[in-house]
């Protein structure tokens, strides 16, 4: 197994933005039937945690929704979350808040979130399927692949919800959540209509340290493999300070999404704090992201019908 991303969303810095996490029940035994469960959120109460289905292996994934106050259906947004830097920390990926800036932008203009823990991390627990391989010769597709499968499964659940919407979803990710979202679009499912990506990659920190990459020659190839079949606009959003993926190799992997034949959208903003990686789930960064969002799902309406 080859380092991992020390991305934060799915994120990573997932002690960021996942690993410091709303509590929630216990698993059911996975012969039981999918349940939503209510969490508490003081500053947003209609949150609640779901286990759904996975095809294989009786796995059930561990949902958080956080939906508006309105009780008409709406659209679905499903954010994913990155992957921390040690398999040891896996164990203690959970959902963040719905009342997380991130969560909350999408929350207020009216979208119902959905917040799925793959497989191999949190409560979802289970294999860790994402396993890419030796840092030397990694398989970032096929890693990014078997998040596309969770996604997948997640979106089959939710559309069973009476409170979402039978319009297209949108997906989100950040990090190794950015890269499974790359992947979801190379899968160009009916239900889905546009695919955000923020600081999105794999094999970030090899070897522990920054600006270091497993494999650097095979995200632009892998990213080019899923342009191939990649049909929905993509929006990619990264920062010049990643300490996981540089923005020559971020112009690498875009340039080969796009020329074979993906749609991709890209904005390579200036540094934000310490590290960029982190910018999705920071404090205060949804008042430059938000209006690039706002634009790219405005350009783009006609997709979502």
């Amino acid at each position: 197994m080859g380092p991992m991303s020390k991305g934060p969303s799915i994120v990573v810095l997932m002690s960021a933005a996942l690993l410091a996490a709303c509590a929630s029940e216990a698993p059911p035994p996975a012969t039981a039937t999918a349940t939503a469960t209510a969490t508490a959120d003081a500053r947003l109460p209609r949150a609640t945690d779901h286990w759904a289905p996975f095809a294989e292996a009786r796995t059930r994934l561990l949902v958080r929704v956080c939906r508006p106050e309105s009780d008409a259906p709406a659209r679905l947004v499903v954010i994913n979350h990155g992957s921390p830097a040690s398999s040891a920390q896996r164990p203690s990926v959970a959902p963040p808040a719905c009342s997380r800036e991130a969560v909350k932008w999408f929350v207020d203009r009216g979208f119902v979130v959905a917040l799925p823990i793959r497989r191999g991390y949190g409560q979802t627990g289970g294999p860790w399927a994402e396993d890419y391989g030796p840092c030397t010769n990694a398989n970032f597709g096929l890693a990014g692949l078997e998040s596309a499968r969770d996604i997948a499964a997640a979106l089959g659940y939710l559309r069973g919800l009476d409170y979402i919407a039978p319009s297209k979803a949108i997906v989100v990710g950040q990090s190794a959540g950015g890269w499974a979202t790359l992947a979801a679009a190379s899968r160009d499912p009916a239900d889905v209509g546009l695919y955000v990506n923020f600081a999105g990659g794999r094999g970030g920190w090899a070897y522990g340290q920054p600006h270091s990459n497993c494999s650097p020659l095979h995200l632009p190839r892998d990213a080019g493999v899923y342009g191939q079949t990649a049909r929905a606009p993509t929006l990619w959003v990264y920062t010049a300070n990643d300490t996981f993926f540089n923005p020559d190799l971020v112009r690498q992997m875009h340039a080969a999404f796009r020329q074979a034949g993906g749609q991709a959208e890209i904005h390579q903003l200036p540094a934000w704090g310490r590290d960029g990686h982190g910018f999705f789930f920071g404090d205060g960064a949804s008042r430059i992201w938000g209006p690039i969002v706002e634009r790219f799902l405005a350009s783009s309406a006609a997709r979502l019908n």
